[in-house]
């Protein structure tokens, strides 16, 4: 196709200097369509217009996000995981919870299909010069289910509440160092500017659906949220009962087009294997999320209907970096180049999950450097490496891990891979508790483990994994890794605005982190949602969530 210069030149007279480099990328061919559209929605611009630039710079138009609309009237009914405590937007922190509050509450934006944003509570958003203050426009008219309307205070208080430290909020992972109490500000009915600590080229996703704890909820709001559900969603709750189940009607003064479904039911089990019997039997017509290894059986079964997200999801293998024999970096690396990459993808994950390379930075990305080469099991090195370090003979040592999706089996594999090395591997599995005990330092498994493997799940920028573990004030920093370039590099990145800058930052962090190698990352996997056949429109997030409003049945 041919690019048209005139209409690219009248849309640059409005844009701003960095959104006008963004769009010379994608002329130039320095920037893919795929990450135009992706960088592009996270700074603000719509996706109508995304499409015009796309379309005039000769790379044809969005490709539309419209579905067939099903048949109106359907209940839809979903296996879920048990709820693990008290659903309040503040604290929530797993799967259950969070999906059972996301039927009622909405979040600013979506972080869709392709890590592409896309508007929900919010119009538009954009940063200022260097990106410290984002300023989002809401939407007019959105009713909370309680009746008031949605306003800036609702916002600002919904978020303020997730900054403050008193709150213990499950946030915190999130907004420590970004976002603190008092830096969102009002500044009309339907205007919120957000102030930052520092720099921040991401922002919009921390307010996203990426953040399944930043909901907008009534500025008044006083805890017991399980009394209320009060939100704008497409649904309102009809029953909740712990520990049993959940349904929902559609919301009749919804802002937005109605939900097709009149109902949908949420049945609480403990364990995919009655979810899948439950669904095989014809009980539910959705599981939420369907581990690899235990979904097996319906994986290629043409009864039911498999709904693929790539993710950055990973299972983290730390390594300690300061004491004992991990403390040298060869033998890290020697580690890492025992691990048969190729196998874990096509094996252990059956084929639903891309390569690991040994840092945050998983294919999804954008901003990822896919010009480094990736690391291949290569014995001989690693073997070489351990002489060098003085470790040639070998040495014990326990790897200590959770019971949960095929972790288990993923230690067993490297266990037997670092034999080839003289590595004898202990392993020592717990429960998720006993694992995580109290998730700080001196009290938890996973944080004083001298080796570990750590579920992570999927986060639609890397700022959270860049940090938490691997900066050396990081809260999650199980490795005890401290390398001041490597901060440095991570401040960085998190605080660039432009893809292009963002990507030299990722390459320099790449590079760094193979070298070091405090951090194995073997391999991203999958979110897996299954279905019943003749059921359409369910629209799944790799965070858990499931937007359901466009669910129909035959």
């Amino acid at each position: 196709m041919i690019k048209n210069y005139r209409i690219l030149d009248l849309i640059r007279r409005n844009r701003s200097p960095l959104e006008n480099h963004l769009i010379d990328g994608l002329v130039d061919g320095r920037v893919s369509r795929r990450d135009f559209i992706r960088h592009g929605s996270l700074l603000g611009l719509s996706l109508p217009l995304l499409g015009g630039i796309t379309t005039a710079a000769g790379l044809g138009g969005m490709p539309s996000l419209a579905r067939a609309q099903g048949a109106p009237g359907a209940t839809i009914r979903v296996a879920s995981s048990v709820p693990a405590a008290a659903i309040d937007p503040v604290t929530i922190a797993d799967a259950g919870g969070l999906l059972i509050m996301q039927q009622v509450a909405e979040f600013l934006c979506v972080d869709g299909p392709e890590l592409v944003l896309q508007p929900a509570l919010a119009e538009s958003w954009k940063p200022n010069d260097n990106g410290s203050v984002w300023t989002f426009k809401l939407r007019k008219g959105v009713k909370f289910h309680s009746g008031g309307e949605m306003k800036a205070e609702d916002v600002v208080a919904s978020i303020d509440r997730l900054a403050d430290p008193a709150n213990s909020s499950n946030a915190l992972s999130v907004f420590t160092g970004i976002l603190s109490k008092g830096a969102s500000k009002k500044v009309d009915d339907y205007t919120v500017e957000f102030h930052l600590d520092a720099p921040n080229g991401n922002f919009p996703y921390m307010v996203s659906s990426d953040n399944y704890n930043a909901v907008i909820i009534p500025a008044d709001y006083k805890g017991d949220y399980e009394k209320s559900f009060d939100g704008t969603g497409p649904f309102r709750v009809e029953k909740y009962t712990p520990k049993v189940g959940a349904s929902f009607v559609r919301n009749e003064n919804y802002w937005g087009a109605k939900a097709l479904p009149d109902r949908t039911e949420f049945t609480f089990f403990t364990d995919v294997q009655p979810m899948i019997l439950a669904l095989q039997g014809g009980q539910v017509d959705v599981i939420n999320q369907m581990p690899v290894l235990a979904g097996v059986a319906l994986l290629n079964d043409p009864g039911f209907e498999i709904l693929s997200l790539k993710s950055s999801a990973h299972q983290q293998l730390h390594l300690r970096c300061d004491d004992g024999p991990l403390k040298d970096a060869r033998v890290r690396r020697a580690i890492a180049l025992c691990l048969d990459r190729d196998k874990l993808a096509a094996g252990l994950m059956k084929g639903r999950s891309a390569l690991g390379n040994d840092s945050p930075f998983a294919a999804v990305y954008p901003s990822t450097d896919t010009s480094i080469p990736q690391r291949k099991q290569d014995i001989a090195q690693a073997k070489q490496l351990m002489e060098a370090a003085g470790a040639g003979k070998g040495f014990k040592i326990t790897l200590t891990t959770e019971r949960y999706l095929e972790i288990p089996e993923y230690a067993q594999l490297i266990q037997n891979w670092v034999k080839e090395i003289g590595i004898e591997l202990e392993l020592n599995i717990l429960d998720q508790s006993a694992y995580y005990g109290d998730a700080v330092f001196g009290k938890s498994n996973w944080l004083d483990s001298v080796m570990g493997i750590t579920d992570y799940g999927h986060r639609g920028v890397p700022n959270v994994y860049l940090a938490a573990p691997l900066k050396s004030d990081g809260t999650w920093n199980a490795a005890h890794f401290k390398n001041k370039d490597y901060d440095a590099l991570a401040t960085s990145y998190i605080a660039a605005l432009d893809l292009e800058a963002q990507k030299a930052d990722a390459g320099k962090i790449q590079k760094l982190l193979l070298e070091e190698t405090p951090v194995i990352f073997g391999y991203f996997y999958d979110y897996l949602t299954a279905t019943a056949k003749g059921v359409a429109g369910v629209q799944p997030t790799a965070m858990s969530q499931l937007f359901l409003e466009k669910a129909s049945k035959a």
